[in-house]
């Protein structure tokens, strides 16, 4: 069983993904909406979107007939705490070569 820190990676990994997470950042929209944005199917856009709910970037409430698409915020928190390790780390790397090209300056 993936990890829900996998599935967003996995979500994240495709650019047609990326580009629905960027309009619905913006606004919430239905898969209709969706579709007339890319040049493929309303199939081919529900996949994506199935995806992105599974990696829990997005959430879909049912509105009457219509299943609205929204950006989840804390579905990136996986993803930025794994990315925060790396943001560390080389922080670290990066203040420690400092100080070694200073003190060899001196």
């Amino acid at each position: 069983m993936q990890t829900l820190t996998q599935n967003a990676f996995r979500a994240l990994a495709d650019p047609t993904r990326r580009d629905i997470i960027k309009l619905l950042a913006s606004q919430d929209m239905t898969i209709g909406q969706l579709t007339n944005r890319f040049d493929m199917t309303r199939a081919a856009v529900k996949k994506h979107l199935t995806v992105l709910s599974d990696g829990g970037l997005i959430t879909v409430e049912a509105r009457g007939r219509e299943r609205i698409n929204r950006i989840e915020p804390q579905g990136m928190a996986p993803v930025l705490d794994w990315l925060s390790y790396f943001d560390q780390f080389w922080d670290e790397r990066l203040n420690s070569l400092k100080e070694a090209i200073e003190r060899k300056k001196e």
